[in-house]
């Protein structure tokens, strides 16, 4: 009922006359919102098309494998991790099946990639050689409603480099 009657307050003020500011007087200083459409405004705030921060540091990455709170999934292709490598506990899942895998029954997916499928709600981090990849992984996932999606942007080479170092 609140939010009817902002939207009738919102379909209202276009037809008023607007003439050019003076002072700092403007049309919010004659129309006084309801409260109602001031909490219906804060509620809305949280579908904000800002975007949030989706980069994970390499200690951060460490932190979330070692408390099991991330699904890590690698979008490189199987060669690029026998050749270079990969993080452990990593699901490998090349880029162009990600968008299929992540609509696979879980037990397609186990069957197929041999890992845990991550859920809609899970934390997951994409990871590939230098965070490209890792980027447009992150984009699917998240257009297909995976909320605490991530993405690792050093890539394989910056954790190669830090865990040497270790």
């Amino acid at each position: 009922m609140a939010l009817r009657r902002c939207w009738r307050l919102a379909a209202f003020l276009p037809r008023l006359p607007v003439s050019p500011p003076v002072g700092r007087l403007t049309l919010s200083s004659f129309v006084s919102t309801p409260p109602s459409c001031r909490q219906a405004e804060v509620r809305l705030r949280g579908f904000s098309s800002e975007a949030r921060n989706t980069d994970v540091s390499y200690g951060q990455l460490k932190q979330l494998l070692a408390e099991g709170r991330a699904v890590v999934v690698d979008v490189r292709e199987p060669w690029e991790l026998r050749e270079y490598g990969f993080i452990p506990g990593s699901v490998n899942v090349p880029l162009g099946q990600v968008n299929t895998a992540l609509q696979l029954a879980p037990e397609e997916f186990r069957e197929k990639y041999d890992g845990e499928m991550p859920r809609r709600t899970d934390n997951v981090v994409f990871v590939c050689l230098a965070g490209i990849r890792s980027k447009t992984a992150l984009n699917t996932a998240a257009s297909l409603g995976y909320r605490g999606v991530q993405h690792y942007a050093g890539g394989w080479q910056d954790w190669a480099e830090r865990e040497q170092h270790q």
